[in-house]
Parts: C-alpha cells; structure tokens; sequence
C-alpha cells in the first residue's frame, strides 16, 4: 500500500479520539445513548479542528448496530464502510464545487427514499457556507420538513455566511481551535506508537505553528520528519516552518532598541541568508512582541501558552522595554507586513523596517520622551509650592505683612494649576473621550444593549483571527440606537483598540450587516466604566436641581420646606428620573436605591 499522510493515518475514529472538543463530542454521545438525535447539526470553526472526523464518527454512531456508550464499534460492516466512504447510506458532498441549485435539488429528491444498508441516510456537506443563495434555498424545505430516516450534517469555515433561516433550523456545536498542549500531546503519543525519537522542543515549534489546527500539525511533522529522514529535531522543525528561534528575535529587539542600526541589518541578513521567509519573521516578531505585552500583565499566561520554551533573555528584554515601544513597535509591523504582500522585494521592507525601528525606540523612556516636558512643569510648579509655604510660614511669625487681595489671587492660579496638572498626568494612562460616552448614554436604552449581546457572538465571527482575540475580552456594557459602549478587562488591550482604526471599522461592517444600522462604538476600560457610570449619573442629577431649583425659585419657604420633608419618591422628580433613566439603560437587575 502506498505511503499515507499522518492525518489521515491517525485520523480519530472514536468521539474520544477527537483532540481538545471535549464539551463537543460528550453532547454528542449522550444524545446517542439517550436517542435524543436532531434531524441537523451544524459544525463551525477554524480548519484541522475536527469537524469532518466529527461528522463521520457520528454518522457512524447513529447506525453502528454494536455501539456501546454513544461510540461505534469500528469492527461491524457498516463502520467499516463509513471509515471507507463506500456507504451508499453516507454520502459527502463538498459544496465548494457542488454548489448550484441543481445539485442541492437532487439531494432534496433522493433524500425521500429510504436507506438501503443503515438506519439512517446521513448527508455531510462540507464547507456549506460556499452554497449559492437559491441552492440554500433548495436546502431550506427539506431542513424544515426532514424525512425521519434523513440526518444533516453540515460543517463550515465561516458559518457568519449561512443565512440564519439554515442556522435556526440546526443543532449548532462550535468547534474550538486546539491548543498548543493538546497538539504536543498528541503529537507525542504519534510518534511514540512508531518508535521514533523527537526533540521536544521541535514538536513545541510545531504545535505553535500550526495555530490550534491538528490537520496542520501533523502535516508539519510529516514535512520534518521527510526533511530529516525520520529525524524530528529542533533545527529541522525551523527550517521547515521557517520560524525564527526566540534567540534570534531577542537579539534582534535589542539591536533595535539600542539603536544598533548596523548589528540589526547584519541580524536581517543572517536570517534571509539562512532561508527564512521574511513574511514569516516579520509574523514572528509580532507574536514575540505580543509575547512581552502579556508577560508583563501575566507571566503565567504567557509560559502557558509558549510551552515552557521561555529564556532568561525574554524575561530580562520583558522588564526592560516599556509597552508604549511596543505598541508602537506593532503598528509598524503590521503595516509592513500589509505592504509586503504585493512585492517581489521583501528583503528591502525589512531593511526599512529595521532602520525605522532602530531610530525611533528608547529601550526604557519612551514614554518619558514624551512626558519630559511635563515633569519640567511639574518640577517647577513644586519649587513654587515650596516657596510659598515658606512664604506661609514667615506669615504666621509675623515676619512679613499679609499680602494683599491681588497677590493672594497668584497662589490661588498657581495651586489650581498644580490640581489641573495631577488630574491630567493621573488619566494620561487610560484616556476615555467622555464627550463621546455621553452622547450614548443619553439615549441608552436596555433594549438596544440586548439587541447588542444577543448578535455579539455572531459579531466576532466576522473578524479576522487577530482582532477576534483582542476582543474576546471584551463585552456591549450600554448602547443607543445611534452608539454603543464597549468595556475591555485589561488597560492594555483598551489602548490598542482604540488606536486600531481597521479593527473600528470591522465591528461597524458587521454591525451594518447584521443590526442594519451602524453605531459608532466607544471603548473604555472595565475598572473605569462603573466610575464612568456614576459620574454620569450624579452629573444628570445635578443638572436637573439646577433647572428646578431655577423654576421653583418663586415658590415660598415654607413650601420649600414641606417639599424637603416629603421623603417619598414621588415627591423627588430628580431622584425619581434619575432612578428611571438608570433603570432604562442598565436594567432593574443591577439598580439598587439606597437612601443618602
């Protein structure tokens, strides 16, 4: 027989097979053991995550006449002709090139008659998102009104594509990427059933580059191990994934940072001289950047997910480098490595690339740079408080006359500037434009914020891999028919988003076309929105006894008082409408009165 690729050798032929879905496949079983099947289910998520397997593992199942615990035999006729693709009973369809109308018709036709070997006509098509409109609507009737004996089984890349009438008729099951744990381990247990030596830190680079796809992963590891004679080591491994080592970028970061123009160019050399592709570098240096963002909030996290390959040279370059270096460093990055997808000359973008960064960066005040002038102010203003708390003292002593009413108003500007400038150095961190949180929170209304949560899912489907992880951690927290107020739980990745222009106008494209209507968005920091919220509120409580009071000043004292007395809240329209206006945009759950 000839030689088989490992994917498809070690294919998962059991539910318990399936890498890293765990939530996925015990659903599916205990519908099988219980009989509690659907007539339709549909598979979604990123590719080599194992939705195909899945969906023949189930088709399996559902008619393996010996199954025990919700999982096929694998030894009767019919699993063997499923694992085969000789079921007549079975049929896969891939609908990137079976598409039309026509084709889904003649699905629809046979799937009346009954089957001739299983239990159950089981009809997997792959990639449905490809289907045509009127073939979709081909589909739509026979998902609606199944014949009994007939199961779908639709898997998909991109399930934001597939009309929602499809969506709403079928079991959903959303499959995860794997991750880079799941993929070394099962990359080890492979290579062990065959007796084959490995470096462990190869199959760490493997695992990390296949980016939470097993299908990639072993055809990875099927690449090196032709590469180096089934030899799986760590220079084999980079060579095949043209990856950079952490060596490698460290030095190179601090080269840059150093301003080291000529040792960073030489670093850029060595590198394309060792047949590494620049596309590649310049995607390994963000995720190394990335790297020290995260290292820096959570060290943890970011020795999780690199598996243990962290040096000492990381952690020393991650205390040193500030963070603003790096957001800047990643804006550069990105836009090279837009700009390279159109040239024949990548070697000469990276030699830009490296003379910019290496002439733009501090390795520690970047951000002092930029706040040099305000410490200077600072500096001064302190030098002036000094003075005049000795000019206090010799008051008090009687040393000198009191100043007259013009020279006490230059102490007063003085220490309101000083106020001006600790309230502006202590939110330079986190800027929130609260002239465009207002405006929202003005015609808030909780409807329009369910609205908002109900399609947030759908949302960050629609966007690319990057901006769907900066936003995992984020959530709708207010929103009007005309904006909406988005918290994100880390200061960090705040900052970044705002400044992210392309990622603003991805969540307004989805929200076009999902809600019809497009909001401008707003980000704030999740440690400030509830401050934000208070001060909102207090504001518009504020605002409204200042028209009162204006509007009752022709009213007597004595009903004044009355009015005072009268505790109730139908006697407090400001508290009342403030109180109705929280309950409007928040929701009764989270509102609680309390009396001053």
């Amino acid at each position: 027989m000839s030689y088989q690729a490992l994917y498809r050798v070690w294919r998962p032929q059991r539910f318990d097979d399936v890498i890293g879905q765990d939530v996925i496949t015990t659903t599916l079983k205990n519908a099988i053991i219980t009989n509690q099947l659907s007539h339709a289910y549909l598979f979604a998520g990123p590719r080599g995550t194992g939705k195909t397997s899945a969906a023949k593992i189930l088709a399996k199942a559902i008619n393996c006449p010996n199954k025990q615990n919700g999982e096929p035999c694998n030894e009767c006729d019919i699993c063997k002709s499923i694992t085969n693709g000789t079921l007549n009973d079975v049929i896969e369809i891939d609908a990137a090139s079976n598409n039309g109308v026509e084709e889904i018709r003649e699905v629809r036709d046979k799937a009346k008659y009954a089957p001739t070997e299983a239990e159950y006509k089981v009809y997997i098509i792959d990639e449905v998102h490809m289907l045509s409109t009127g073939a979709f609507n081909a589909l739509l009737k026979t998902l609606e009104e199944p014949p009994a004996h007939v199961i779908f089984i639709l898997a998909t890349t991109e399930p934001q594509k597939i009309p929602a009438t499809i969506i709403s008729r079928v079991q959903r099951f959303d499959f995860r990427r794997i991750t880079s744990k799941d993929i070394l381990d099962r990359m080890e247990f492979i290579l062990k059933q065959k007796n084959m030596d490995y470096d462990d830190n190869a199959l760490k680079v493997i695992a990390k580059s296949a980016e939470g796809g097993m299908r990639d992963a072993l055809s990875i590891l099927d690449q090196v191990l032709s590469f180096g004679s089934d030899h799986v080591t760590y220079e084999n491994a980079l060579q095949v994934t043209g990856s950079v080592t952490k060596t490698v970028m460290t030095k190179y970061l601090y080269c840059v940072i150093q301003h080291d123009v000529k040792s960073a160019l030489m670093n850029v050399q060595d590198i394309l001289k060792e047949g590494k592709d620049a596309s590649r570098f310049i995607e390994d240096l963000i995720n190394y950047c990335q790297d020290i963002l995260l290292y820096q909030q959570s060290p943890e996290m970011v020795e999780s997910a690199e598996l243990g390959i962290i040096d000492d040279d990381f952690k020393s370059l991650a205390k040193q480098i500030n963070d603003q270096v790096i957001y800047k460093m990643i804006n550069q990055l990105n836009d090279v490595q837009s700009q390279m997808r159109y040239t024949m000359h990548p070697d000469v973008y990276l030699d830009v690339l490296t003379v910019k960064l290496s002439s733009n960066y501090d390795i520690k005040n970047e951000s002092n740079d930029d706040n040099a002038e305000l410490k200077q102010q600072i500096q001064h203003l302190n030098e002036q408080v000094s003075s005049l708390n000795d000019q206090i003292n010799q008051l008090n002593s009687g040393k000198i006359k009191q100043p007259t009413i013009e020279q006490q108003t230059v102490p007063k500007q003085r220490t309101e500037k000083i106020n001006k400038t600790k309230v502006k150095t202590s939110n330079k961190g986190e800027r929130v434009n609260l002239s465009k949180v207002y405006p929202v929170l003005d015609n808030a209304t909780r409807e329009n914020l369910n609205n908002l949560q109900n399609i947030w899912d759908e949302l960050l489907q629609s966007l690319d891999v990057t901006q769907r992880a900066m936003m995992h951690v984020s959530k709708p927290v207010a929103a009007s028919s005309n904006g909406v107020i988005v918290s994100f739980e880390y200061p960090f990745l705040f900052q970044k988003a705002n400044s992210d222009t392309e990622l603003s106008d991805a969540l307004e494209n989805g929200m076009d076309r999902i809600l019809g209507y497009v909001p401008k968005i707003v980000f704030v920091p999740s440690d400030r929105w509830p401050e934000i919220r208070k001060d909102y509120l207090v504001n518009r409580k504020n605002n409204h006894k200042e028209s009162e009071n204006n509007n009752d000043s022709e009213h007597s004292t004595i009903e004044k008082n009355e009015e005072k007395h009268d505790n109730n809240v139908e006697n407090n329209p400001d508290d009342s409408e403030i109180v109705k206006k929280a309950k409007d945009m928040f929701g009764d759950g989270i509102i609680n009165l309390k009396n001053d």
